[in-house]
């Protein structure tokens, strides 16, 4: 709007000084605002509140407060005796923009005079309103909108008016913000309260002033437990200087993302975290405590390691099948008498070779499947690819009692069979062209032995250093009961002792 200010000659006015008795009614008028903001519920009796004092201090039976929206327009939020058509008309209407400081107030006297345009002038004519005052409204530091009072006729507003629109503006806009912020912190309060993530505030010297149920559950020390007490409770002792370090880079205004590092539990038990740590500052800016974010990553961790185990195993066993390969080749290159026979000789037994490597997998993360294979079944698989030598002699032999063998046992009795089927292809009776395996298969005593003789190869070295292969082998072996090694020096001989209850269905 365009206002001009109107002379006392215009108006044939003039100021007068308050009476006593005005005076008290204007400050029993802001003692009641004041009461009612304090105790408003909300937004829609802070807006009542104000309305009342608004008519009551300045002698009007209309007003209205409008706010900027979302869309940054200035639109009606509570009002009292103007109509919707008048609503509709000047709704988003605004002397100031939102991102204005410093905004004034205006008083139009007398609308006619105003210098508005022919349309405005007659739409508010035309709701009865011949004077009426804009009285911004705003926060701590933003314009957050207006309250308006209008009056039926031509209006002098008196300086004491002025100043009594100006003290109910700055009580609303206080109001508003805090009942804002109030709103702002009872959302954020039930946000980290719902959090899977535990969430600890401290002061600038480390003791906890606030404790979200996530950090209950992740520590668990009760909220009445820590408020109060230093957050070192949680800090190994060998990690002590790190939090006195992580203070100094707060209390300067650093961010701490995404730190891993280990916290302790009230049972003692440690706990591997990725910590985010921020500075808490207040309106002045000044850092006033500390904010963190802790998440368990001990699920991340044991999954890191089983994909690494993973990778590990199956470099461990491509590089085997390239050995076994490479023997096969050797051995087949002897007595093939034309390139012909030994690709057919090679893809025999390589073929083999994939068929027992997929009886040594380890099941998929999917639906299980039922293998029914028997104990000579899978030992043979194993051996496929070893089943003849160069003059075309059987490599091994197998006898004793046969079982059907359950699925959850095929992958660790694979893997032992495999691990000793390469290691005799690399360094046993398999290296040797008239080498061979002897396996017998006994019960006795509740207790199933699968013996594994190697003849006819070199003499076994004992060794005292575990390799992959090695810890593969007891790690499968304690799966089923054990294995025992002896080092003769006719070839080594192994035996696999397992319960007869774990054949069971």
């Amino acid at each position: 709007m365009q206002h001009r200010a109107m002379s006392n000659a215009a108006m044939g006015r003039a100021q007068r000084e308050p009476a006593d008795g005005d005076i008290v009614r204007e400050q029993a008028v802001l003692f009641r605002l004041t009461d009612r903001l304090y105790r408003a519920n909300g937004l829609g009796e802070i807006y009542d509140a104000a309305l009342n004092a608004i008519c009551d201090a300045l002698g009007s039976s209309r007003a209205s407060i409008l706010r900027f929206d979302s869309h940054g327009v200035m639109s009606f939020v509570a009002w009292r005796s103007l109509s919707e058509e008048y609503r509709e008309a000047v709704n988003g209407h605004t002397p100031w923009t939102r991102g204005e400081h410093n905004a004034e107030p205006i008083f139009v006297e007398d609308i006619r005079l105003s210098g508005e345009s022919r349309q405005l002038i007659d739409t508010v004519l035309g709701e009865g309103i011949e004077a009426l005052a804009f009285i911004p409204l705003a926060s701590s530091h933003e314009l957050i909108g207006k309250f308006m009072v209008y009056y039926p006729a031509p209006h002098r507003f008196a300086d004491r008016e002025r100043e009594l629109a100006l003290t109910i503006a700055r009580q609303l806009g206080f109001a508003i913000e805090r009942k804002r912020a109030e709103t702002t912190a009872a959302r954020l309060s039930a946000l980290v309260e719902s959090s899977d993530d535990a969430i600890i505030a401290t002061d600038t010297d480390g003791i906890v002033t606030d404790w979200n149920s996530g950090a209950e559950r992740l520590y668990s020390y009760g909220r009445k437990e820590m408020i109060g007490r230093p957050l070192m409770l949680l800090i190994p002792p060998d990690r002590q200087n790190e939090e006195r370090e992580i203070l100094a880079r707060i209390r300067n205004g650093e961010h701490v993302e995404h730190f891993e590092t280990v916290r302790l539990r009230k049972d003692g038990s440690s706990i591997p975290i990725s910590l985010t740590v921020s500075p808490i500052a207040d309106a002045s800016g000044a850092i006033v405590g500390v904010s963190k974010i802790a998440r368990d990553i001990s699920e991340r961790l044991r999954a890191q390691e089983q994909r690494e185990l993973l990778l590990r195993e199956m470099d461990h066993r491509v590089k085997n099948l390239f050995a076994i390969a490479s023997s096969i080749v050797n051995l087949s290159a002897s007595a093939a008498e034309t390139p012909a026979a030994l690709a057919s000789t090679v893809s025999d037994r390589l073929g083999a070779l994939a068929r027992a490597h997929a009886l040594t997998m380890f099941p998929s993360t999917g639906p299980s499947v039922q293998v029914a294979t028997s104990l000579h079944a899978l030992i043979a698989a194993i051996l496929a690819p070893y089943r003849h030598g160069a003059d075309e002699h059987p490599r091994f032999a197998i006898s004793g009692i046969d079982m059907p063998v359950p699925s959850a046992m095929i992958t660790p009795l694979s893997l032992l069979l495999h691990e000793f089927a390469t290691n005799a292809a690399k360094h046993g009776s398999l290296s040797a062209a008239a080498g061979s395996i002897e396996i017998a298969c006994s019960n006795s005593d509740g207790k199933v032995t699968v013996q594994w003789r190697e003849v006819g190869g070199p003499s076994p070295v004992e060794t005292e250093d575990e390799g992959f292969g090695s810890r593969l082998v007891r790690a499968a072996a304690s799966e089923l009961g054990g294995v025992v090694r002896d080092w003769d020096p006719a070839g080594i001989v192994l035996e696999i002792t397992i319960d007869i209850e774990r054949f069971s269905p």
